[in-house]
């Protein structure tokens, strides 16, 4: 029997989304997030080969049994479509460069891309099936972070890995054209597959990596469950143990209106953040203030001191433990150092894949300035709402220099251009080992899909 507190039929939360996911049409869509939705496309496919060797998509690789007909870019073998999904979705993420959501850091287009990519090949749906199932994953990925900002992260969990699973599986139902009923299971089962600790800040380790692609192929198995008539829980948000309570915090309240108000009128996913430095998120503009010092005259060996004034929450995975971010122990904790990208971008005045190696670590000049980088907490930070940085050096001489870059830029203050986008992913496919010719060949297949009648041409983008 159901409990005093459930909702009568058609009125849990799933079931809100699921109705208007299901009647979602191509002409609803605005410009403003196509646009978006082929930026994110092309950002993930550069990314996605820009890591095709590393070890860590390499071990996937190898470990993964199941075969099928799906495409991971830049790899010879086809997989399932899970297998793919979880390599593509890696791979995009693995160097922490893809793109953000300002409201709440979560990742939404390693999770969401890959899954439904995989999705309509395996399936055979059209480009514009893949369109609505990128618009609805990411919309819900971006409404769900920002429901409980913060309680996540307090709680122990990688936010784009647990919201990333009932994304995906909104955005793979959706493409897929799954019921309402259906969709609602999916939601329900993707729940309950939803997984991602945040212990990899610990040393480093390879698991947050991972997470955005295991969310992905979980989403995607949680919608085909769905389509079979597998049932979940559709309070599966505000349930007395659904999601808010099984992944959050007590003395953070969950906002459910934030997942219905709005739907098709205020698209959160429109305004996804695209990274120019391959960091963590809440690192950027702290890097941004860096660049912009250095490009004023201030010299490395001029600083006596540099303060960073911070947002309380970005502590723990940022600053602490302080020696460890002074002196990253591998290239994937670097990312996750304000000390160390603030030295990187005094030093080199730049922070892509090539500032975050073994031989960048352990730069004698890079540490020496990391070593001097501090922190202090600003009460008036707005983190999570918005991302800031402000970085005081105080140099030999006695005087002060101070940068503050007010919003994180490539997000919806202060977006990166299609250009810039285009350049980040020829300089990623590069990186990868591609030829120019291979390059412009999947930004042209990228810029076109959302109108083709298939996704056939993947398949050239295997080698």
């Amino acid at each position: 029997m159901a409990k005093e507190n459930t909702p009568p039929p058609g009125q849990a939360l799933a079931e809100q989304f699921a109705a208007w996911a299901s009647a979602l049409d191509d002409a609803s869509l605005p410009q403003e997030l196509r646009d978006t939705a082929t930026a994110a496309l092309i950002d993930h496919a550069g990314l996605a080969v820009s890591a095709r060797h590393e070890d860590y998509v390499q071990a996937i690789a190898s470990a993964w049994e199941g075969a099928g007909s799906c495409t991971a870019f830049g790899h010879a073998r086809s997989y399932d479509a899970a297998g793919a999904a979880l390599i593509n979705g890696t791979a995009s993420h693995g160097e922490d460069y893809d793109d953000t959501f300002e409201g709440t850091p979560v990742h939404t287009s390693a999770v969401i891309v890959p899954a439904v990519l995989a999705a309509c090949e395996r399936h055979g749906r059209t480009g514009s099936d893949a369109l609505r199932g990128i618009a609805v994953g990411a919309e819900l990925m971006c409404r769900m972070a920002i429901v409980a900002p913060t309680a996540q992260h307090r709680a122990g969990f990688h936010p784009t890995a647990i919201i990333g699973a009932i994304g995906a599986a909104a955005g793979v139902g959706t493409a897929l054209r799954l019921t309402p009923t259906q969709l609602v299971d999916s939601l329900g089962v993707a729940a309950s597959f939803a997984s991602g600790i945040i212990e990899y800040l610990a040393e480093g380790t390879w698991t947050k990596r991972i997470h955005p692609g295991w969310a992905a192929q979980a989403g995607l198995r949680a919608a085909l469950l769905g389509r079979a008539g597998f049932k979940g829980p559709r309070t599966v948000f505000e349930g007395e143990h659904g999601f808010f309570f099984a992944f959050g915090v007590p003395d953070i309240a969950p906002d459910y209106s934030r997942i219905t108000s709005d739907l098709g009128r205020d698209w959160k996913a429109s305004r996804i953040a695209f990274k120019p430095y391959a960091c963590g998120t809440m690192v950027q503009p702290f890097i941004d203030c860096a660049i912009r010092l250095a490009r004023e005259g201030v010299k490395p060996e001029d600083i006596e001191d540099v303060l960073c004034k911070v947002g309380e929450g970005t502590v723990h995975r940022l600053w602490e433990p302080l020696a460890e971010k002074r002196r990253p122990s591998t290239p994937y904790s670097a990312k996750f150092s304000v000390p160390f990208g603030v030295a990187a971008g005094l030093v080199d005045q730049a922070a892509g894949l090539g500032q975050f190696t073994e031989e960048r670590i352990r730069d004698p000049q890079v540490l020496a300035l990391a070593g001097k980088v501090r922190y202090e907490i600003d009460p008036n930070d707005e983190y999570p709402k918005n991302y800031t940085g402000t970085v005081i050096a105080r140099l030999r001489d006695g005087s002060v220099r101070s940068a503050h870059q007010p919003h994180m830029r490539g997000g919806a203050r202060e977006p990166l251009s299609r250009d810039e986008i285009l350049a980040k992913f020829y300089a990623n496919t590069r990186y990868g080992g591609w030829m120019p010719s291979q390059a412009d060949a999947l930004s042209r297949w990228c810029e076109r899909l959302f109108e083709a009648p298939s996704l056939a041409g993947i398949e050239a983008f295997r080698g």
